[in-house]
């Protein structure tokens, strides 16, 4: 995990390296991160994809509609909404910063039109369940023939049982294998999109850091609030990353210039301190130089974030914990949630129930915990 750290494989249902040279913390997101697309994909019927970083997804997605700015910005304009390659486009706008260097994880085997595409994306590595001829040795090339190439075992079983070493104490227990598709709703009284949500919305709390809540939108998970110590900020990490999500669709920030020389991953940069209204007083400077003092107002005048941000809605929060007080759901309904699926059983939860009727939002209650570590 770090260069003063030998590390090596002892056994299992292992990847199969195709290229490069995995590192301990490689595996890890490598590992985590498939099973949360081949857990996507079997629940909803739909190519999945995620973009890892550090043990915890900064994205994932089902295959759907690309929007006008992530195509633009990905060019991918042309992409089919049933491709795998739509998939990690969503996945990997969500919080595009943070995927920067990401592991990429495919539901399903990895086409030419998607190997194009991580051609021109930093990440460090990709793993799925198969590779088209002539994929590999184009992915193979990439980072001067360092880029992590895994193919993924989906033909051995997965063990009852799971096992951590901390500090030389082996710890052990069964694996969480609950299907999620049985705690929601019946499917005649629960809208396709919005159960499709919900669904992606609980795969990706069983593969996040606890505790953790996500936010999905559309198939897509617009923000995600991984590891943190009380759920209310959970709720308003998730909920910060959506909104710059959002606000990225301004055409204030869609349309900010592009400044001669500089790359996509720096404007796109500059794009999300717009958006977030977080710059230092140094960034504030060489954005003015860069972009000059009009752009500069634009910055400072709150008004049009505060106007686009309440437009967001069709939200679903997802939680892999009970939420345990009722400001969880009034910051929620900052970030456009109208769906609320959780565990539920606290003392707290008619007060939380209750708190959601008041915000017009349908509340779910699953039974089911969901905590990773």
């Amino acid at each position: 995990m770090n260069p003063h750290q030998q590390a090596r494989v002892i056994g299992g249902s292992m990847p199969r390296t195709l290229n490069g040279d995995p590192s301990y913390i490689n595996y890890l997101d490598a590992l985590n991160a498939f099973e949360l697309v081949k857990d996507a994909d079997a629940a909803t019927g739909r190519p999945a994809a995620s973009s890892f970083k550090h043990v915890s997804p900064a994205g994932a997605a089902l295959a759907g509609d690309v929007d006008a700015v992530a195509a633009a910005l990905w060019r991918v304009g042309n992409v089919e909404p049933s491709s795998l390659l739509s998939a990690y486009a969503r996945a990997r706008d969500a919080d595009p910063k943070s995927s920067f260097g990401d592991v990429v994880a495919l539901s399903r085997s990895v086409d030419t039109e998607t190997a194009a595409f991580l051609r021109t994306v930093i990440c460090d590595a990709v793993i799925a369940p198969g590779f088209e001829p002539g994929v590999v040795a184009e992915l193979s090339a990439k980072q001067s023939g360092r880029f992590l190439v895994l193919e993924a075992d989906t033909t051995t079983p997965r063990e009852e049982k799971e096992r951590q070493d901390v500090q030389g104490v082996t710890l052990e227990q069964q694996r969480d294998l609950v299907d999620v598709t049985t705690v929601l709703p019946d499917e005649g009284s629960f809208d396709p999109a919005a159960r499709d949500d919900a669904l992606l919305g609980l795969v990706v709390n069983r593969y996040t850091q606890s505790n953790s809540v996500a936010l999905i939108r559309d198939g897509a998970a617009i923000g995600i609030g991984a590891g943190q110590q009380n759920r209310v900020d959970c709720v308003r990490l998730a909920g910060s990353k959506a909104r710059i999500w959002w606000l990225r669709r301004h055409p204030v920030v869609d349309g900010l210039p592009v400044a001669e020389g500089m790359s996509r991953q720096d404007r796109l940069n500059w794009q999300i301190r717009l958006a977030g209204h977080d710059m230092t007083r140094s960034q504030r400077d060489d954005y003015t130089m860069i972009f000059g003092a009009e752009a500069r107002e634009r910055y400072d005048d709150t008004t049009w974030r505060d106007e686009h941000a309440s437009m967001l809605t069709r939200v679903t929060l997802a939680s892999d914990g009970y939420l345990p007080f009722r400001d969880n759901v009034e910051h929620a309904a900052e970030f456009g949630v109208t769906t609320i699926v959780e565990p539920g059983g606290s003392t707290r939860t008619p007060e939380v129930k209750e708190a959601a009727r008041q915000f017009g939002m349908t509340h779910i209650e699953t039974g089911l915990r969901l905590f990773h570590h």
